[in-house]
């Protein structure tokens, strides 16, 4: 890579690649929570420039542009912004707390995003018989729930006010949104999964969350 972590004085160019309401909600806050400058480039989901498919052409969000490296999928984006603001402990301030993010990303992106919420919106990344949609989508919306449940249950444990230990980490944001796009599936969020909606509604208060929403105008509740 040609990027190391660098002082303020020479933070460098940092573009993040969004879509309003998607995951990349998730590194905008954590770009957020580190104080690190970055310009945001609106590429929405379902309608995504010629430009964008230059830089991307797996045509997904997010993506972060550091100086002149292109950096795709979660994992990958968020230990990039970790690196360049390691003070933050985006990752949690212990090498236990760091397999625990890890090991929640993993989770996060692959069953929780990829497999159950994939399902519902984009369910034909499944099939190419668009007579199988809605047993995908029900399927989907039975995942969804058992994602929420290890939420809940999670949180429940320990009253926790932070998803890793007992600081902001990157899993936190990922909790929040996948949260937030429970209300778009019409589940009843605060009444299936009270101490997820506690969690969910404190960190909604967070400067960070608050400012990432103002870009991100369908991350709602």
């Amino acid at each position: 890579m040609s990027f190391q972590p660098t002082p303020p004085s020479t933070i460098p160019s940092l573009k993040l690649f969004y879509s309003p309401g998607a995951c990349s909600f998730v590194p905008h806050v954590a770009l957020l929570e580190a104080h690190l400058p970055v310009e945001t480039i609106l590429a929405r989901v379902g309608s995504m420039s010629a430009e964008f498919t230059a830089i991307n052409p797996k045509r997904r969000v997010p993506v972060l542009v550091i100086d002149n490296e292109i950096i795709t999928e979660m994992a990958a984006v968020l230990t990039a912004i970790h690196s360049l603001a390691p003070g933050a402990q985006l990752f949690g301030k212990s090498t236990l707390e760091t397999i625990r993010v890890y090991e929640w990303l993993n989770w996060l992106s692959t069953v929780a995003h990829a497999q159950a919420v994939g399902s519902i919106w984009r369910s034909e990344r499944f099939t190419n018989n668009v007579e199988h949609y809605g047993s995908i989508k029900a399927r989907g919306m039975e995942v969804v729930q058992e994602v929420y449940e290890k939420i809940e249950g999670h949180i429940a444990e320990t009253e926790r006010v932070f998803a890793v230990g007992e600081g902001f980490t990157v899993v936190d944001p990922f909790f929040v949104v996948l949260y937030c796009w429970g209300f778009r599936f019409w589940f009843e969020m605060g009444d299936k999964y009270p101490a997820y909606r506690v969690y969910a509604e404190r960190l909604l208060q967070r400067e960070s969350f608050r400012k990432a929403r103002e870009v991100h105008v369908d991350i709602s509740v």
